[in-house]
């Protein structure tokens, strides 16, 4: 079970948390990662980019010149792709690029990079982020205060309106709350930081019983098979 240390934002050590084996310290799988990365990047997509067809084009539909004797290449309209300013032949048309990704395999993968930024140092936990007001510099202070320097991704509750506030005008620093956290963000910033309370609902959405595969606890109610054995021999008497 992975601990790690509990500072506040002067980063002073208050605590220790441990954290959750099947959360925190699920094995790494590499392809189950970059199928969920593939998923949200293509769930992203506007899918909004086209070229125009020959029913597209301005330009007219008569025939310029009779089909033989010219000499010319036969011709039948100038919106065809053959020639210039016509229409464009198997182009890019709006469609939709979105498919779904079954929700173990998402929450898995979740586990997975989360528990290797546990491996790799770069999870931090936080007792929590109580800014006076909403002032980025304050807040920049104190991520300076944290040791944290380039890309970070803090996961609090969205609440806390001075945070997001204060973090909303930084480049390389986004604000999430627990159900808003996804596999890019994940990747894309070098250090994450949970606070306490961000920690302990991961562990909740995540955990071993929300769609690591792990079976179902069995039914012990009996009462339907035995109404249907009852029925059965019911029948056989009748």
């Amino acid at each position: 079970m992975p601990t790690v240390k509990v500072r506040n934002i002067q980063n002073e050590e208050v605590d220790e948390v441990e954290l959750s084996d099947a959360v925190f310290g699920a094995p790494l799988n590499e392809g189950l990662i970059h199928a969920a990365v593939r998923n949200f990047m293509a769930n992203a997509r506007q899918g909004t980019s086209a070229t125009k067809t020959r029913g597209d084009v301005s330009g007219a539909g008569r025939k310029l010149w009779k089909q033989k004797g010219t000499g010319r290449a036969r011709i039948a309209s100038l919106r065809s792709p053959l020639w210039k300013g016509g229409g464009n032949a198997h182009g890019p048309q709006p469609r939709d690029w979105s498919y779904n990704m079954p929700r173990k395999m998402r929450q898995g993968a979740l586990r997975s990079a989360l528990s290797e930024r546990v491996r790799e140092g770069n999870l931090f936990v936080v007792d929590g982020w109580s800014l006076e007001k909403p002032r980025t510099k304050d807040f920049t202070e104190s991520l300076s205060r944290l040791g944290l320097s380039g890309k970070t991704l803090i996961v609090d509750s969205l609440d806390n309106e001075n945070l997001l506030l204060s973090a909303r005008n930084l480049r390389h620093t986004k604000v999430v709350n627990s159900f808003g956290l996804n596999i890019y963000d994940l990747l894309y910033h070098d250090r994450l930081v949970l606070s306490r309370a961000a920690a302990t609902e991961l562990e909740n959405l995540l955990g071993a019983n929300k769609g690591d595969g792990s079976p179902a606890p069995e039914a012990t109610d009996e009462a339907p098979a035995k109404t249907k054995r009852a029925r059965k021999t019911e029948q056989e008497a009748a």
